[in-house]
């Protein structure tokens, strides 16, 4: 099945019928960046791209009216996460993600206690800014912080001092909330083991709940992509990669934080704070179904996956038109889903489910807990220390 601009978008009836059954989510994508990043390949726009074609209102309008098409298609399940990611969405300000929220709200609802995270730069948050998405109905912010060493941010072309990312996390919980995550990249060229402990120091000082540390990936197209082509800038290397990742692993679960995914750690669930995980993304990797929302965002239902046209413009414009803006879809087969069930919950702390495996999968995964690269508990297929630094190595071994 594939959409195209002459057929209009439509999900086969077995895909809506199991609808609210599943963990549901809506994904929010929040095209518009003040500056773009050396590393980043994301679908973003600075103002000087767009210039007059597409703004934050047409955006928005758009996005209220896919919402409502999405909620017609759907049935309206009400959503149980909501997250809010970009792009930079704290451009829009406290009233516009208000807005955004807003939107979601009137055409799916919120679940009772659900997770409605938004991604924030810190130099574009203050004390007024989160009050405002406190008061909204926001309960989690993810802050990209990337490091706490300047030389390191400008290899990265971010644009925030090293102080701020902590300032705003300590912001956003004394505006109340309880749920505050710190992003971390690791491996860029040039950083030292002094610049990652300093970084963790950071990090470990805003007791923060949660943390996501990610491997540099120099992404072809990028700026960075290009320096190291040239060779201004050196490749980064795995053994390095590796070193650190332990490095991080050792810090943070020193401090009580545990991971939960290869490349993401939380604090232990109490009764006052609930989970802490990210509950949306979990939605990701246990096969949830979601409406992504916004330019180039994907989406999953009932075993159909899709994405938007990646341009505001063309989004905002086949809105108005009263059409989805799908760029194209395609049915997952059932060896689709099993290779990605397989590929996500491997990478989870609870595992893989051997029921699932056939029988050559079997051998495979007795082959990878005989290497000590997993353990077999309570029927899953759980990665060890080593296993986690090859994670993806033990899922193509898995699935051969």
């Amino acid at each position: 099945m594939n959409a195209t601009a002459t057929t209009p978008f439509v999900l086969p009836a077995r895909s809506i019928e199991g609808v609210g059954t599943r963990p549901f989510g809506i994904y929010v994508h929040v095209p518009f960046c003040a500056t773009r990043c050396g590393y980043c390949d994301f679908n973003t726009y600075t103002a000087g791209e767009l210039g007059t074609s597409a703004s934050p209102q047409s955006w928005l309008e758009g996005l209220k009216r896919e919402l409502d098409l999405a909620a017609q298609m759907t049935g309206a399940p009400v959503a149980e996460t909501v997250f809010v990611g970009g792009g930079t969405p704290s451009l829009l300000g406290g009233d516009g993600l208000s807005e955004v929220l807003g939107a979601v709200r009137s055409s799916f609802g919120l679940a009772p206690g659900a997770e409605v995270t938004t991604e924030s730069n810190p130099e574009s948050t203050s004390p007024e800014f989160f009050d405002a998405l406190r008061s909204a109905g926001f309960t989690r912010i993810s802050l990209g912080m990337q490091s706490a060493a300047q030389h390191v941010l400008k290899i990265l072309d971010r644009t925030h001092t090293p102080g701020r990312a902590v300032a705003a996390a300590k912001e956003a919980r004394a505006a109340g909330f309880a749920h505050v995550n710190l992003d971390l990249i690791y491996g860029t060229p040039g950083e030292r083991d002094e610049d990652l402990d300093a970084s963790l120091d950071a990090v470990l000082s805003a007791d923060v709940d949660h943390v996501s540390a990610y491997a540099l990936i120099v992404e072809d197209g990028t700026a960075m992509a290009r320096k190291v082509r040239r060779g201004e800038l050196p490749a980064p290397d795995d053994d390095v990669l590796a070193s650190r990742y332990e490095r991080i692993d050792a810090r943070l679960s020193a401090a009580g934080l545990n991971w939960y995914e290869v490349s993401n750690w939380a604090k232990a669930e109490t009764v006052e704070s609930g989970d802490t995980r990210c509950r949306h993304n979990l939605g990701y990797w246990d096969g949830g179904d979601w409406w992504g929302a916004g330019p180039g965002a994907h989406s999953h239902v009932g075993g159909v996956r899709w994405w938007n046209v990646k341009h505001p413009a063309r989004y905002a414009e086949q809105l108005a038109q009263g059409e989805l803006p799908v760029g194209g879809s395609e049915e997952l087969s059932a060896d689709d889903i099993h290779m990605e069930r397989v590929m996500l919950t491997a990478r989870l702390r609870t595992g893989l489910p051997l029921s699932e495996l056939t029988a050559s999968e079997h051998d495979s995964a007795d082959q990878v807990v005989a290497d000590g690269l997993a353990i077999v508990d309570d029927g899953h297929l759980i990665l060890t220390d080593r296993g986690r630094l090859l994670a993806d190595a033990v899922i193509r071994t898995v699935l051969t």
